[in-house]
């Protein structure tokens, strides 16, 4: 019987909490990445217990065991690939990708899962550079990446992964030619305000706290996964 719902989408907030900041994972963070009250995600926390899907250790959170891991990541493969085609074949925005795919994500057989790979030549990245998990479950490697929020005036970068939890961010970012792929070069950085990129030979000002989920490489380290856009590097 497959997981519900519920527990893949609890297994695969985990997942994400413990690659931002490691295990164990509190119940508290896990309840606020969900928006949901904490009793009901202890709740769930329980049922995962009782399933081997994850241990925990009190007053610490928990932690994904090898079983849990396997489901989050075939659940983040599934969203990956969605995204990847709603954007690619559906000509959905970007800023739209994300909630679609939570939606569509539990609902798929693993054949209809090796159809769409096939269908979209088994993409690397999905539209926001995160990395898709291959069919063997093994989780996607951590590349090395910068917050732009980081970067320093002259420094020329790439623009590798960002954040979709915000949708009027994206839909902005995609506005000014802020996506994966584009390389751009710091202009300005305000103390605590704005930082200045030189996009396409055009300045854009973003602000610090879009600034720090945007992810940059160097334009020396570019995974060769990412389609490099030069013309903010001219």
């Amino acid at each position: 019987m497959s997981p519900s719902p519920v527990i893949e989408d609890t297994l695969k907030t985990i997942y994400h909490l413990q690659q931002e900041a490691g295990p164990p994972v509190g119940t508290s963070d896990i309840a606020d990445r969900l928006d949901k009250a904490q009793a009901t995600v202890t709740s769930t926390l329980d049922r995962l217990e009782d399933q081997e899907l994850i241990t925990r250790e009190p007053y610490q959170g928990s932690e994904l065991t090898d079983k849990g891991r396997t489901v989050a990541v075939e659940v983040l493969r599934h969203h990956r690939l969605l995204e990847t085609y709603l954007a690619d074949h559906l000509d959905y925005p970007w800023e739209l990708v994300h909630e679609e795919a939570d939606r569509l994500e539990h609902h798929i057989s693993e054949e209809f899962e090796r159809r769409l790979a096939e269908t979209l030549e088994n993409p690397r990245r999905d539209p926001h550079g995160d990395p898709i998990p291959g069919e063997d479950l093994e989780p996607p490697n951590q590349d090395p990446m910068r917050p732009l929020s980081a970067c320093e005036v002259g420094d020329r970068v790439v623009i590798t992964r960002v954040s979709d939890r915000n949708e009027d961010d994206l839909a902005y970012l995609a506005d000014v030619g802020i996506t994966p792929g584009t390389a751009v070069r710091i202009v300005d950085v305000a103390p605590f305000g704005m930082i200045t990129l030189d996009v396409d030979d055009t300045e854009q000002a973003i602000p610090e706290g879009v600034a720090t989920s945007i992810r940059v490489t160097s334009l020396n380290d570019v995974d060769d996964s990412v389609s490099v856009d030069h013309r903010g590097d001219a």
